[in-house]
């Protein structure tokens, strides 16, 4: 295992991770995406990077706060490099994530989850802490193979009883325009709804603050 990214410092305010976000390179291919990755006139890494075949590869340490999820929060947390660990899927956005590809995230995350005691409601997309700067892993990532798997948050069943807006708020979304914040909702929980804010929307929203421990929603 080798760790060839420069670009990575101390966290701050914790030693320990509590997220993990996904996210897919946006490059035309794995190669490309290493590279820039690990130069430091770039200024960005994550922790792993997986290839289409499945290949795995640690570009720094978990221990050390790489600098790959930006601008944003989750929960309330306003550093969120400090807070995560960061895998990038090497896929350029507007294709399906091949199988191998899948199954290595789905043991890379396994093992990251037990290596730090994250449970699956804090594994999240860079989409999710960054509406509308951020649409990736986007509608083409699986999220549903990973909840099946206890890998990811899986939405309970639940009836809505508050708007929309302060479900999101409760779930963790930061603030941003109300379809900024639906834009990023539906992109993680259900990416084939389209249109203005339907009963579809507030139904799940509900399911996924049924899923969440108490004392996780703010």
């Amino acid at each position: 295992m080798s760790f060839p990214s420069p670009n990575h410092g101390e966290r701050r305010g914790t030693q320990a991770p509590d997220l993990i976000v996904i996210h897919y390179t946006g490059m035309a291919d794995h190669a490309s995406a290493r590279a820039r990755l690990c130069d430091p006139a770039a200024e960005v890494s994550a922790h792993w990077i997986i290839d289409a075949d499945g290949t795995t590869e640690a570009l720094v340490p978990e221990g050390r706060r790489a600098w790959h999820a930006g601008a944003g929060s989750w929960q309330g947390r306003e550093d969120v490099n400090s807070h995560s660990i960061g895998i990038e899927l090497a896929n350029p956005g507007d294709r399906p994530f091949p199988h191998p590809q899948m199954s290595a995230l789905e043991i890379l995350l396994a093992r990251i989850m037990i290596r730090w005691s994250i449970p699956p409601h804090r594994v999240i997309a860079h989409s999710d802490m960054a509406p509308g700067r951020k649409t990736d892993p986007g509608p083409r990532f699986d999220w549903g193979r990973l909840a099946r798997q206890g890998l990811a948050l899986s939405p309970g069943t639940s009836m809505p009883e508050a708007p929309l807006a302060a479900m999101l708020d409760r779930i963790g979304y930061p603030p941003a325009a109300a379809d900024t914040r639906l834009s990023a909702f539906r992109l993680r929980f259900c990416p084939w709804n389209d249109g203005p804010e339907n009963d579809d929307d507030r139904r799940i929203a509900a399911g996924v603050l049924a899923a969440l421990p108490q004392e996780e929603t703010c």
